[in-house]
């Protein structure tokens, strides 16, 4: 009896799916089964893998949203010449963008310094702080610079700053620079810091505002518009008449190089299909930083800081030539629905490439015409918070930029340490290229690493490192210290020494890496009508972290183990939020905002055979819509199954 009212009920229920639009009555049978089919046979796992999603009302061609499958094919991909001109043209001023971001190291080096109005015995020298600053750029692993080198402690002057009259020997190569042309030293000495302030804090700014920009009116103008304005404001850095003169125009030249920086760096990734993305910015990255291993030898030519000055901006002349043969970037124009400057930029590429577009298979060309009365649509960057995906992901590179290159200035102070026994050489050289050669290491190891475990993986691999050389060195080490005080322990101050400075080198070759890794990681995931606006914060926070650096030398390093502590904290918060990352690599770059939020990720481990996933996509899911209504049709279908044991 009770089967039976079971069976009544179910069917009195049947009438409801009909009265709310649900499968007709005819089509029960066939609803049922493939019910039972469902309940049977599971679905397959899948990778936890972005599908792109079904086109919202109002939006474009789903054809003309996947450039990397259908537009970028059409005009040759990488293959096409004129595709490789435009990489080489954004590879050229990478050299100059070095130059100018090392500048600072021979510009604002402290030199040793004593007084002309000596006595018989003629007065020791004073030394002041020996630190080259190193700035940022990107890249990025991109063309992110070394971070600051760490700078002794001023000893105490204080008997000899009475003086009218100084004379220096500075060791960097020049004759004359920025503090013995102005005697920024003793009371002046806290006007270095100022200066080297300048042009990280011009730097983080431009990246942010012409970020923004470049996703407004376009990447072309950002670049070209930079060019111009750093060629005013570098070269009457060379004029400057004080040191309030110079930090101001510093300040502006930052801004315009950010610019340069971020556009260049943008239409590299857009211009390149999945599998080359990595290599190009890398090869940027190796440029740039050739030009901070030729800069002493640039300096040592010019021998005067003025001239050394007017010699890194010169070059940037060139790039005026970039408003005749460079074009804006065509998968900008198509993400953001430019369908008309698209059209007319497709076929200014098949003609250089000397293509024929009656080869377009896919037909991109009639969608395009298609679209052509559609309104452009653009985007700033503030629309990510109300995103669910996307701004997670931008928030967890910005940390770990942040956190590689600030605890990169904490391992270089412990190598360098607070004392002169500590310092690997008192040679301002071999210092430099002691840095230069670890940045140059840890980008060479980027290429393997991240090409065998990806972009996720090799970040994960590198601030893993990071936080072991920083949790050892913070640990063992102080455990090591009070051991060599014992009599009895065999320990001296030496072993301690090398283990620091080995924790040093393990410690700056990995957040250098993960920085820069960071960086590029942005750079694929953040959707094109955005990509300037996210690239933008990702660089900043890079910036960020190392203005640590000449904070931390203005006040004296005081606060410096608080500083290591709060750092070797972040880099364990990084680790755990760098699983929630998807996995960019050869994967196609999504376009708008909403392509980007179904950009999930998947699991770092592949599933075993017959495994079922925990979490399931969205195209999973939807499979399963019309289970709920078709569960009540079949009802008497599904008891016998459950009876049979299936």
């Amino acid at each position: 009896m009770a089967i039976d009212r079971r069976r009544e009920a179910a069917g009195g229920g049947r009438q409801l799916p009909e009265e709310n639009g649900s499968l007709p009555a005819g089509e029960a049978g066939s609803a049922a089964a493939a019910a039972a089919t469902l309940a049977v046979a599971p679905p397959a796992p899948a990778e936890i893998q972005t599908l792109p999603p079904p086109p919202a009302a109002g939006s474009s061609s789903p054809l003309l949203l996947d450039y990397d499958g259908s537009v970028l094919p059409l005009l040759g991909g990488l293959g096409g010449g004129y595709q490789r001109t435009l990489v080489l043209l954004t590879w050229i001023p990478a050299l100059f963008i070095g130059f100018s971001q090392f500048s600072d190291s021979f510009l604002l080096d402290q030199p040793d310094f004593w007084c002309r109005e000596a006595d018989g015995q003629g007065n020791g020298t004073g030394h002041l702080t020996r630190g080259p600053a190193n700035h940022s750029q990107s890249s990025g692993a991109g063309m992110l610079g070394t971070p600051a080198l760490p700078t002794l402690p001023p000893g105490d002057n204080a008997s000899q700053c009475h003086c009218h009259e100084w004379q220096y020997r500075i060791r960097a190569g020049l004759v004359q620079n920025v503090v013995s042309k102005w005697d920024l030293v003793c009371e002046s000495s806290w006007k270095v810091h100022i200066a080297k302030f300048s042009l990280l804090v011009g730097l983080i700014f431009g990246y942010l505002i012409t970020g923004c920009i470049a996703d407004w009116v376009g990447r072309r103008p950002v670049l070209l518009f930079s060019v111009i304005f750093i060629l005013i404001f570098g070269l009457t850095v060379a004029l400057s008449v004080n040191v309030t003169m110079f930090s101001t125009l510093r300040f502006f030249e930052g801004f315009c190089l950010a610019g340069i920086i971020l556009s260049l760096y943008a239409l590299r990734i857009e211009l390149c299909p999945p599998g080359h993305r990595f290599m190009v910015t890398m090869v940027a990255s190796f440029i740039a930083m050739a030009g901070q291993f030729l800069m002493p030898g640039l300096a040592a030519l010019c021998r005067d800081w003025q001239v050394l000055q007017a010699v890194i901006i010169c070059p940037f002349l060139l790039m005026l030539l970039y408003w005749v043969i460079f074009p804006e970037s065509l998968r900008w124009l198509m993400a953001t629905q430019q369908f008309e400057a698209s059209k007319k930029l497709i076929l200014h590429f098949t003609n250089k490439n000397e293509m024929n577009i009656e080869s377009d298979i896919k037909g991109v060309m009639p969608e395009l015409e298609k679209e052509l009365t559609r309104r452009p649509k653009k985007v700033c960057i503030v629309k990510v918070v109300g995103t669910r995906n996307l701004w997670k992901n931008i928030v967890v590179l910005c940390v770990n930029s942040l956190t590689g290159f600030g605890i990169h200035h904490c391992f270089a102070k412990s190598m360098m340490g607070h004392e002169a026994k500590m310092t690997i050489t008192h040679n301002f050289y071999a210092d430099y290229y002691t840095m230069a050669g670890i940045a140059l290491a840890s980008c060479l190891a980027m290429c393997p690493v991240v090409g065998f475990l990806g972009r996720r993986g090799g970040l994960l691999l590198f601030m893993i490192l990071t936080a072991l050389a920083s949790l050892l060195q913070l640990g063992l080490l102080n455990l090591i210290g009070k051991y060599s005080q014992l009599p009895d322990s065999g320990m001296s101050d030496s072993v301690k020494d090398k283990f620091s400075t080995a924790f040093s080198i393990v410690g700056m070759f990995s957040s250098h890496a993960g920085g820069s890794l960071s960086v590029f990681f942005c750079a694929e995931i953040t959707q094109h009508v955005i990509k300037g606006g996210g690239l933008g914060l990702v660089l900043a926070s890079a910036g960020f972290g190392m203005l640590t650096a000449p904070i931390m030398e203005l006040h004296n390093q005081k606060g410096y183990f608080l500083h290591h502590v709060i750092f070797a904290c972040c880099t364990l918060i990084c680790i755990i939020c760098i699983l929630l990352l998807p996995e960019s690599k050869n994967q196609n770059l999504p376009e708008n905002i909403p392509d980007g939020e179904h950009y999930t990720r998947k699991p770092l481990l592949p599933h075993k055979k017959g495994e079922q996933p925990l979490l399931l996509t969205n195209s999973e899911l939807k499979d399963y819509s019309g289970l709920h209504d078709s569960s009540a049709v079949g009802d008497g279908v599904s008891e016998n199954t459950t009876a049979n044991g299936m």
